[in-house]
């Protein structure tokens, strides 16, 4: 395993790590070539008897695995020993027909996408409560009044439930890609030695359909082992996927350091951030969210430079593809476990966030005292009155308030208190709400499509 690791490793992988196991790929090997004796039975290339018994012992507990590693040392390919254990384990007539017409790649390109289609349906059960946990944030936070901040400074207010509406769509726009990518990316390839059916001709064709069929998967149209897009298109998607959740991360992580102290990660008593310092209580899930998602968009770039090889294969194309999506599977997994636990327990201090809105007593709301002017004076004129104004603050330490009241213009078109009201950021956040709402509703509809699927 590749991943970046810490404490919050030991949490629910539902099933993942155990597939990315040694015994889980050999597992996946003899469940295609199971598969595939079956299809050919289907199809008359094999008989029908043939293929029963490579069915029937297609079993972890059926091959030598001590067997096979002696072959492989003195043989230096790493299928081939697999193979001979697997004609071993057969009788005579299924030993003849094991691995018949196919190659290596087709094996174990197949056998490593089938695997990945497993957890991709294990990610989108993450992606699910993510959502859910989401929704009831925006909810909850709807009206939860806040600093909006733009180049590290404050702009205008906004809600808590805002931000979090802009967590989900990300979030959405990542599931939809990723459930839109299935059909070119889990795709049966059984193409032979080049992947022009040379051993198998028109009936190899027909095996690789019937082949997908029983693994659940889809069909490669032209299985040249030279292609691998489909490969870099998940894993970029899965990029894409955490890049939104380090986005929220690296959100949580800023604004709950004691400066900004508007939210912090959930702790319990016991928890030890530091062995020199008694009181840090670090962000461990945000910052393995982090480390995690950073490191998985290596895999990108790396994957485009792979992909490019002359001729009909390239083992070290092969070699590296492998690795980088067992290790974008690994990275993915560690990120998403820590996105659930965190969207579910965060904290949010409300009376901070007010209170760091109202740092500038009012000044975020220029905008909102221009737009009001403006319909007298017109937008470029109202906005070097209000310029000008946010200067005698910056610059000369005025009170906001007492600068606009003193202004003859605003005065003679605005009561006091209705300045006063206009500075409030409490009656500037836009339809926040509404889209913490709407995004809140969008993100339970998809939880729930998500979940009917996988039902």
């Amino acid at each position: 395993m590749r991943a970046l690791y810490d404490s919050k490793s030991k949490g629910d992988d539902r099933g993942i790590k155990a597939l990315l196991t040694n015994d889980a790929r050999i597992e996946s090997w003899l469940r295609v070539e199971a598969a595939l004796a079956d299809s050919q039975a289907d199809e008359g290339f094999i008989p029908r008897s043939a293929a029963d018994n490579i069915m029937a012992n297609a079993k972890l507990d059926r091959i030598d695995l001590e067997e096979m590693e002696r072959i492989k040392e003195k043989v230096g390919h790493g299928f081939v020993p697999f193979v001979k254990v697997l004609v071993k384990a057969c009788d005579e007539q299924g030993g003849k027909y094991v691995h018949y017409g196919v190659t290596t790649q087709n094996i174990q390109q197949t056998a490593q996408l089938y695997t990945t289609y497993k957890i991709h349906g294990i990610f989108k059960s993450y992606i699910v409560d993510i959502l859910d946990h989401l929704a009831c944030l925006a909810e909850q936070h709807a009206d939860t009044v806040m600093a909006g901040r733009t180049h590290g400074r404050h702009a205008i207010p906004i809600t808590y439930g805002y931000k979090i509406s802009v967590w989900i769509s990300e979030l959405l726009n990542a599931a939809e890609r990723l459930e839109e990518c299935e059909k070119r990316v889990f795709q049966v390839m059984a193409g032979g030695a080049v992947g022009a059916f040379n051993a198998t001709g028109d009936i190899g064709y027909r095996v690789q359909k019937r082949l997908a069929e029983k693994l659940g998967m889809y069909v490669m149209p032209v299985p040249s082992r030279n292609i691998s897009s489909h490969k870099e298109e998940y894993i970029m998607n899965l990029a894409l996927l955490c890049n939104g959740l380090h986005k929220m991360a690296e959100e949580v992580y800023y604004t709950g350091m004691e400066e900004f102290g508007e939210v912090s990660e959930a702790f319990q008593e016991g928890t030890i951030g530091s062995s020199t310092m008694p009181q840090k209580i670090n962000p461990k899930l945000a910052k393995g969210i982090i480390a995690n998602a950073q490191k998985l968009y290596s895999m990108v770039s790396l994957g485009l430079f792979s992909s490019v090889r002359m001729f009909e294969g390239d083992s070290s194309s092969y070699m590296l593809y492998d690795g980088m999506l067992e290790e974008a599977l690994e990275l993915t997994t560690e990120v998403l476990m820590r996105a659930e636990e965190l969207t579910a327990t965060i904290r949010i201090n409300k009376e901070r966030m007010y209170q760091n809105v109202m740092l500038n007593k009012g000044l975020d709301n220029s905008e909102c005292v221009m737009m009001r002017i403006a319909r007298k004076l017109g937008k470029d004129q109202a906005h070097q009155l209000l310029y000008e104004k946010a200067m005698l603050v910056e610059l000369e330490g005025k009170d906001y308030l007492t600068v606009l009241k003193e202004d003859p213009i605003l005065s003679e078109n605005f009561t006091e208190q209705e300045l006063e009201e206009m500075i409030l950021p409490e009656n500037y956040t836009g339809i926040s709400s509404f889209l913490a709402h709407t995004m809140a509703r969008e993100a339970r509809l998809k939880a729930q499509e998500l979940k009917e699927e996988k039902n």
